[in-house]
């Protein structure tokens, strides 16, 4: 194989298939084995991921009342990190993606953290428009709701819980719709082949915009079930 940049990855767009070249420069020769496939942009996007956590826990010490029940303190967490990371991280994703712009082309540090998950999944890094699509939902619809719940959640406005429920719908329509498409075919785009890209990018960095919306939305049913049982036995008890 000649030698090639480093993180290059070949895509067949066609066929839908993706092609991992060895992640170093041209010093890494055939036969060679390849190197630990934790690098430094890894620890950058890991950082990154964990710089937008701490910001979000701060918010809710400044912004949340100190009496605040623990769900709420948590599902602030959630919703500012969450506003964060479409807004930065995938608000890049999106301006990389769109008007012929692609991942694998672009420079930048956005550019090579994105490079670096696209060694996970190829799809990111080639504008797929099925990923685009649903970015475009996230970054433009997603994240203002976020922000929207978020003032909600500081002006202690019980309407939050039924948006937080559609909120957290589209969260998880929005991951099904991303991984559903390329499971059942193959998942020719996905490399599960080490630890990190398996465990770390694709499966916990995903997973998590799972299980935390289906618990905000069991959070806000119980409030909103409560309610709507409160109002009912309150006009029954007030025809009789």
């Amino acid at each position: 194989m000649p030698s090639t940049p480093s993180k290059v990855i070949e895509v067949d767009r066609m066929w839908g298939t993706s092609r991992h070249r060895d992640r170093e420069c041209s010093n890494v020769d055939e036969g060679e084995s390849s190197p630990d496939n934790f690098t430094e942009s890894s620890a950058y996007s890991l950082a990154f991921v964990a710089f937008v956590g701490l910001v979000a826990w701060i918010s809710s010490k400044t912004l949340l009342p100190k009496n605040a029940r623990w769900q709420d303190r948590v599902a602030w967490i959630w919703l500012a990190f969450d506003a964060m990371i479409h807004f930065t991280f995938e608000g890049s994703f999106l301006y990389l993606s769109t008007f012929g712009r692609q991942v694998i082309t672009s420079t930048g540090p956005f550019a090579t953290l994105w490079k670096e998950y696209a060694f996970a999944d190829a799809r990111w890094g080639v504008a797929d428009p099925t990923v685009v699509s649903l970015e475009i939902l996230t970054v433009l619809g997603v994240g203002p709701l976020c922000c929207f719940v978020l003032y909600q959640m500081a002006k202690n406005d019980p309407a939050r819980h039924y948006w937080i429920v559609v909120l957290s719908t589209s969260e998880l329509y929005g991951g099904f719709m991303t991984f559903a498409p390329e499971w059942l075919t193959g998942s020719k785009a996905l490399d599960t082949s080490n630890f990190l890209y398996l465990w770390v990018y694709l499966v916990f960095m995903n997973v998590l915009w799972v299980i935390i919306p289906l618990w905000l939305m069991y959070d806000s049913y119980t409030h909103i079930a409560y309610s709507l049982r409160s109002y009912q036995n309150s006009a029954r008890a007030k025809k009789n």
